[in-house]
């Protein structure tokens, strides 16, 4: 079989579309490229939709821990703590156990049967565990580029006849999002990285459909030799991370285009070995 041909057969392997069964006897490397790279497309999913809808929620809780009422600040902080302060592959377990004892015919609310089958499908308990726990890192975040936003701004606000909203809307959240973006960029780069978890913390592979690193772990299974499947994976994913940088490095300084040259805060990558 030639490797275009393995392409055609293996390259949405990990979306159900094309051959089924996975390589038997002798595998070849475009077989571990292919598959591998397949499986990445489940990590870009749980990454882009955990922090497209993370950072919105995650907005909302800095605002909250800032300035909320009580009653909603303190919820706010608890969930931060909770997120934070536990470790990700536990949330993906008790979360995968919580799910799978939901009763499997639904839940009827309001008369309608809400069905509940779903939740432990990888696509949707992975992602919203993702969504939460980016959610929980990016409003402190927030909340620390929102206490430091300068107190002059906020003066020439007041100054300008500017409240609520339209203050907030106009000029502490585009100061706020320039504080925080560099520390925000670090955060996006160790989602996509903790994406990996996802098929090794108790959500199933439903047939045998899984992310770069499942696919890897089959290969060093299947050959005893690890030293060729892991690497493809981590090159995968150095080359998402490099994406990554370029995407948020082009909002970065889009967000600082007013400030002199000098003055631009440059992104630094600080690679997370421990959360």
């Amino acid at each position: 079989m030639s490797c275009f041909q393995t392409i055609a057969d293996y390259g949405l392997r990990s979306l159900g579309i094309g051959e089924r069964i996975l390589p038997r006897g002798s595998v070849t490397l475009c077989e571990q490229f292919t598959l591998i790279g397949s499986g990445l497309i489940w990590n870009i999913y749980f990454g882009v939709v955990s922090l497209a809808f993370g950072f919105l929620f995650a907005s909302a809780l800095a605002v909250t821990k800032a300035w909320g009422p009580v009653w909603l600040r303190k919820p706010a902080e608890w969930f931060i703590f909770l997120f934070r302060g536990s470790p990700l592959f536990i949330q993906f377990f008790i979360a995968y156990e919580a799910l799978v004892r939901l009763p499997k015919t639904g839940i009827t609310l309001g008369g309608l049967l809400v069905p509940t089958d779903w939740t432990t499908s990888a696509w949707a308990g992975a992602a919203l565990v993702l969504f939460l726990n980016t959610s929980a890192y990016a409003a402190e975040i927030l909340y620390g580029a929102l206490r430091a936003v300068p107190k002059g701004d906020l003066e020439a606000a007041d100054a300008y006849g500017m409240t609520g909203w339209t203050k907030y809307r106009r000029v502490v959240w585009p100061t706020q999002l320039r504080l925080a973006w560099p520390a925000y960029t670090n955060e996006a780069i160790f989602l996509f990285h903790a994406t990996t978890l996802v098929f090794f913390s108790g959500f199933p592979a439903y047939q045998q459909r899984g992310d770069a690193l499942y696919y890897a772990k089959f290969f060093a299974d299947k050959t005893y030799n690890p030293f060729i499947p892991y690497p493809i994976a981590a090159f995968y994913f150095i080359l998402l991370t490099l994406a990554l940088i370029g995407v948020f490095g082009v909002i970065n300084r889009r967000l600082n285009r007013h400030l002199p040259g000098a003055q631009k805060p440059r992104l630094r990558i600080r690679p997370q070995i421990i959360r």
